[in-house]
């Protein structure tokens, strides 16, 4: 698009208010600021549209939002289910309630019933109550753990899980069909009222969804006994988090769960980290100050939308407070699920567990031992779930573990996203149990290296922001794809598969077959060792990802080795 006709057109068009003209005008001697602005529209990505928040088609603004969601009712209505209506939910961040209600409002608008939640919610809940509620879809303003700057827009579908192929794709295609902001339709919140369309739900949905977690506990007793032992330091760092993290915690018997005063309060601003994601060990900096002055066994965090848990556990050995990568804590959680589960005589002998591609090959050897099929999926949690549909749909398999490598799991089926609130509760009752035996979550972590070998992961992000950054990550991929790359580092490269072309590529033989998996923009490399290399384009930031993991016989050597593969790929990458 020609993004200085497009930014005249917003500073002319009577479509938009004087405010946002205002907003616009100021920028008049900025061209950089514009082209950022406007030179392309936001997309639906890996997890929706996502943006900064400000005024131009690149970014989140109540234009764009008012049009993706009339782009949504248009979908409905044309599928022709607009009766079961569309589950709206927010998180803290800025302009989360506005774009909430608005949104709302837009559905009615075009006599789509809507159920939006009473004030703040985890994005879990919203998955769990499009399910409970059996509507047509669901919407969360998030923009999960981006920066302040930035919000979201993801929407779900009726099985509870984000949207996938076609229907992200034909979504957009309603959207992009909209060519003038007068088109998005508008009613009063007293007009939608009166004609039954929007509703508020809250505590009765809290209620449904507390009890299908307690229904995912193994060991009550172990938790009623530990539960005033064990020592918990909680951060929901600003975030949705706090209110069903603390409720589940205490209704399970947890009594020393201790949040950093700081942090529990929601704030669009997150004053206290500059980045709000449990990926990030800086955002556990006054977390972990609580935990050495409480002697924590563990300490948490989740992301502002809480489908995310990051982790330290208390080394009790050199006293040190141990990080976890999102690898380490979904295997340590699928670990103790899955053991325990096999233990009491109810692992289901159809079982599987999921992981997408970039995620940890200990996966794999975990699947081995337990006997589960193992299903490997894109990037993307809605992936996970489009697998968790199709086997209830055939009823053929079942649904053990999911998890990927960005700090997310789900433990059950009540929902059909990554679960913060639920890993918690996972996380603490395998804390409870492994303290109920003289161990803590190190020493488990431990144990787990020690049977199945030490597998350590690592990712690199190459961050190239605005218009010339997209260009320049389009080339580096391009770069990449037609590169024949035998060797990275010290490892052959056994096997190259290309997503986006669908194929596997034998590097001995030069013999092709096909991925299996939908199109995608991600080039993967599987090396000799049990190690492997990914490169991909972010799906909601601009950056591209790198993604390695290697497997040694120390946790020493696993260090070394995932170093000097990691250098070795960022060289290729940077320099192709």
């Amino acid at each position: 698009m020609n993004y200085l006709e497009e930014y005249k057109k917003w500073c002319e068009n009577p479509a938009f208010d004087e405010e946002t003209k205002k907003e616009l005008l100021s920028i008049k001697d900025n061209e950089e600021e514009i082209k950022d602005r406007f030179y392309k529209e936001l997309e639906f990505g890996t997890a929706g549209l996502r943006g900064v928040i400000g005024m131009g088609t690149n970014r989140m603004n109540k234009y764009t939002v008012g049009k993706a969601t009339q782009g949504l009712a248009n979908f409905i209505i044309k599928k022709g289910v607009q009766d079961k209506g569309v589950v709206i939910s927010y998180d803290s961040r800025k302009m989360s309630p506005e774009f909430s209600k608005l949104t709302a409002l837009t559905l009615n608008a075009n006599g789509i019933k809507t159920y939006i939640m009473d004030h703040l919610r985890p994005v879990p809940e919203l998955s769990f109550a499009v399910r409970e509620l059996k509507a047509t879809a669901g919407v969360m303003i998030t923009a999960s753990h981006n920066p302040p700057k930035y919000n979201g827009y993801k929407v779900y579908w009726e099985d509870g899980a984000q949207i996938v192929p076609p229907n992200d794709k034909d979504i957009i295609t309603e959207v992009r069909a909209i060519k003038d902001y007068a088109e998005i339709k508008t009613i009063s919140e007293e007009e939608a009222k009166e004609k039954g369309l929007y509703n508020v739900i809250g505590k009765e949905i809290d209620d449904r969804y507390i009890e299908e977690l307690k229904k995912c506990v193994l060991n009550p007793e172990i938790i009623k006994e530990q539960g005033k032992n064990l020592k918990i330091v909680y951060t929901p760092l600003h975030g949705a988090g706090n209110e069903m993290v603390q409720r589940i915690l205490k209704e399970l018997g947890f009594e020393n769960v201790y949040v950093v005063p700081e942090q529990e309060k929601p704030d669009g601003n997150f004053p206290t980290v500059s980045y709000p994601n449990p990926e990030d060990p800086n955002a556990f900096k006054l977390a972990l100050e609580l935990a050495k002055e409480k002697d924590a066994d563990v300490v948490l965090a989740t992301d502002p939308d809480s489908d995310r848990l990051g982790i330290y556990a208390k080394d009790t050995k050199t006293g040190e407070y141990k990080n976890y990568t999102g690898n380490m804590s979904a295997l340590l959680i699928a670990e103790y699920e899955i053991s325990q589960k096999k233990e009491k005589g109810i692992l289901p002998k159809n079982g599987m567990i999921i992981k997408t591609i970039v995620s940890t090959n200990l996966t794999d050897a975990v699947a081995k031992e337990y006997d589960l099929e193992l299903v490997e999926v894109l990037t993307g949690f809605k992936y996970i779930g489009e697998v968790m549909r199709k086997a209830e749909e055939k009823n053929d398999k079942k649904y053990i573990f999911g998890f990927e490598e960005s700090y997310g799991c789900l433990i059950g089926t009540y929902a059909r996203d990554k679960d913060g609130v639920g890993a918690v509760m996972a996380l603490c009752e395998a804390a409870a149990y492994y303290k109920s035996k003289g161990l803590t979550l190190w020493d488990q972590m431990i144990n787990i290296y020690e049977k199945y070998g030490y597998y350590k992961e690592g990712q690199v992000s190459i961050v190239l922001e605005g218009a010339d950054g997209a260009e320049k990550i389009k080339e580096m991929m391009t770069a990449m794809r037609n590169k024949n790359i035998d060797k990275i580092g010290e490892y052959k490269v056994l096997e190259f598969r290309d997503y986006d072309k669908n194929i596997i590529k034998n590097m001995e033989t030069g013999e092709t077959r096909e991925t299996g998996l939908p199109k995608s923009n991600v080039l993967y490399y599987d090396l000799e060792n049990n190690s492997w290399c990914c490169v991909r384009p972010s799906g909601t930031e601009p950056k591209i990802k790198l993604y390695m993991g290697i497997k040694a016989d120390t946790m020493e050597n696993a260090e070394k080795k995932l170093e000097e593969l990691k250098q070795a790929m960022e060289s290729l990458v940077r320099n192709a």
